[in-house]
């Protein structure tokens, strides 16, 4: 995961996000259908994974879900995992967070969360830049915006299965998630999983769903099985120990996932002559896959294999040139060879697609140092601070921009953005 062992390190105000290309696309084609059958754009509303071993699941906004990669080590089938998808976007749809953004300035007793939104918003640039918020605080004021009412929670689930079903997906995976809660209510709140705590489950919504499993109809063929495969055999291939990992490569019944996998335990194991030849044969079945290639320049670049990383960095971009996540990685390996002004342009077309990415603005940074532009470079680092909830840090190096950048300029008023929300942050903390 070309980002993980760098978002480990957020603090603990700020959960960190696992940005990974290649899981993120899988799960964009899982998200996809659920999506659709909510009315929803799967482009504008991204299902993200946060790096939290915990089971759980939520929307603070109208554009984006955020899932554990522990609910997702959880899960057993691509129907479970949209079944929590489909409840999620349900949120969204009914309007469930909108109210509650809507009333946030004016609440007191989750003025703490109001901070962290202007934050992402001062990030961002627009209103959209919820998904940058300090997610990790445990406070009772964000635990109380976060927990939907039993009453939501039923409508969720009745929109929930009637977006299933319009996409020909089984319902019995959302009723075999509530299984793996079953029983939590009656548990100490401390004990119970945080998505217990945040969607309150109860007898009458699992008897409900059980009526709807009985009168469903089979599903419809589709690819979420081999994406979910390939997501959470990345995704454990990370988390897990190598030789766990090395132990149950074949169990996807996917011949280029086992290798995927193969591929991140031997290069965990710092053995990257099996990598790579685990990661080429995983090419050589799906050539035109530019994530595979993605793995590779991973593994080279982290073995300082800069020149040939670039290479299979390039080529996995001149597959899927406007993934943000891609191009951040061939800026990376290209900064990393000493192509400064190359890499400035391409990690600059990465932050334009998605600015959420804390790896890809470190870098963006240091190309801004290397080209002389100490402006630009303390701005990006501002933003990157911001974006992992370190607001003392960003207001530091937001000040330094706001005196360095051009008064008025697009990237002066940035500066003065990611400036007043860290102001008023750190403030509140006082």
């Amino acid at each position: 995961m070309a980002t993980l062992m760098v978002l480990t390190t957020a603090t603990a105000h700020a959960r960190g996000l696992l940005r990974d290309a290649d899981a993120e696309y899988a799960l964009q084609q899982i998200a996809a259908p659920v999506l659709r059958a909510a009315g929803l754009s799967s482009t504008r509303v991204k299902v993200l994974i946060l790096n939290d071993s915990s089971l759980n699941a939520f929307v603070v906004g109208d554009d984006a879900i955020f899932i554990n990669y522990g609910l997702i080590n959880k899960m057993q089938r691509a129907d479970m995992l949209q079944g929590v998808i489909a409840h999620e976007a349900a949120h969204i749809v009914n309007g469930h967070i909108t109210r509650r953004l809507s009333n946030l300035e004016n609440s007191r007793t989750i003025a703490g969360l109001g901070i962290a939104l202007a934050i992402a918003t001062a990030v961002a640039g627009s209103s959209d830049g919820a998904v940058g918020i300090a997610l990790g605080s445990q406070s009772l004021a964000q635990r109380t915006f976060f927990k939907h009412t039993r009453a939501e929670e039923a409508s969720a689930d009745q929109s929930g299965v009637r977006f299933l079903r319009r996409a020909g997906i089984s319902t019995k995976g959302m009723l075999d998630v509530f299984e793996i809660f079953r029983g939590q209510e009656l548990l100490a709140e401390t004990r119970q999983d945080p998505y217990t705590r945040s969607h309150p489950l109860s007898r009458d919504r699992i008897r409900s769903l059980e009526g709807f499993v009985a009168t469903e109809k089979g599903p419809v063929k589709s690819d979420a099985n081999y994406w979910f495969a390939r997501l959470k055999g990345k995704i454990t291939a990370y988390t897990r120990a190598p030789k766990w990992t090395l132990r149950r490569i074949g169990e996807t019944g996917y011949k280029d996932v086992a290798l995927l996998r193969e591929a991140v335990a031997h290069h965990r194991n710092s053995n990257t002559k099996k990598a790579l030849k685990a990661i080429d044969g995983a090419i050589a079945l799906r050539p035109k896959d530019p994530f595979l290639r993605d793995q590779r320049g991973q593994i080279l670049i982290e073995t300082r294999n800069f020149d040939a990383a670039k290479n299979a960095y390039a080529r996995a971009v001149n597959l899927a040139p406007r993934n943000s996540l891609l191009l951040a990685g061939y800026g990376r390996a290209l900064l990393a060879s000493g192509n400064i002004i190359k890499a400035k342009s391409v990690l600059e077309k990465s932050r334009s697609i998605d600015f959420r990415d804390s790896s890809m603005l470190r870098n963006l940074a240091m190309a801004y140092a290397k080209s002389k532009q100490p402006g630009m470079a303390a701005l990006t680092t501002a933003e990157r601070y911001a974006l992992l909830g370190r607001m003392a840090d960003a207001k530091i190096h937001s000040k330094r921009a706001v005196g360095i950048l051009p008064r008025g300029s697009g990237p002066w008023q940035r500066a003065q953005d990611v400036l007043i929300a860290s102001e008023l942050a750190t403030k509140k903390r006082k």
